[in-house]
C-alpha cells in the first residue's frame, strides 16, 4: 500500500512501511522517510527562502564535513515541475559504497531541498522507490 504526506502545499507518495517523521525548525520544517533498512529521503521547507545554489551547497558542505573524501558532480535537472539544482554524491560508510543525491528548487512557500540516500547493498531495492518517491513530488503554488 502507499502513505501521502501532504503537508503546506507539498505532496508526495512513499510506500507505508516507511517511517515519516516532521520537525518544525526556526526556518521552516523537514519530514523525513526512513525504509526499513537504511535508505531515506529527507525533504525541507526553507521559508526563509535561501538561494537553491546556496541550500545545496550547504548540503554538500555538510557532508563533507563526515566524509572528507566523498565524491560530488553538480546536477541539474527538474524536481516537481521546477529546474532543480544539487550534487549526485557517493562516499564509504562502514565499508559500503552510499549512493545520494541532493536537489534544490524554488516554490512559492520556500526553498525545497531533497536528499535522498542509500548503501549499494540495498540499492537494487531501494533506489527505484527512492526515484519514485521524488516522481510523485507536488508543490503547490500560491
Amino acid at each position: 500500500m502507499v502513505a501521502e504526506f501532504d503537508s503546506a502545499g507539498i505532496r508526495f507518495k512513499y510506500p507505508e512501511n516507511w517511517h515519516l517523521e516532521r520537525e518544525d525548525n526556526e526556518a521552516g520544517w523537514t519530514v523525513s522517510v526512513q525504509s526499513p533498512d537504511t535508505a531515506f529521503l529527507m525533504l525541507c521547507l526553507r521559508e526563509d527562502m535561501p538561494s537553491s545554489d546556496e541550500v545545496a551547497d550547504t548540503a554538500l558542505a555538510t557532508l563533507r564535513e563526515e566524509y572528507p573524501d566523498l565524491e560530488a558532480d553538480h546536477s541539474v535537472d527538474s524536481l516537481a515541475g521546477q529546474a532543480a539544482v544539487g550534487h549526485d554524491i557517493r562516499f564509504f560508510s562502514f565499508d559500503l559504497t552510499n549512493t545520494c543525491w541532493t536537489r534544490s528548487f524554488y516554490s512559492s512557500r520556500g526553498t525545497v531541498l531533497v536528499m535522498c540516500q542509500f548503501n549499494d547493498l540495498e540499492a537494487e531495492k531501494n533506489e527505484p522507490v527512492l526515484r519514485a518517491i521524488c516522481a510523485s513530488l507536488e508543490v503547490e503554488d500560491v
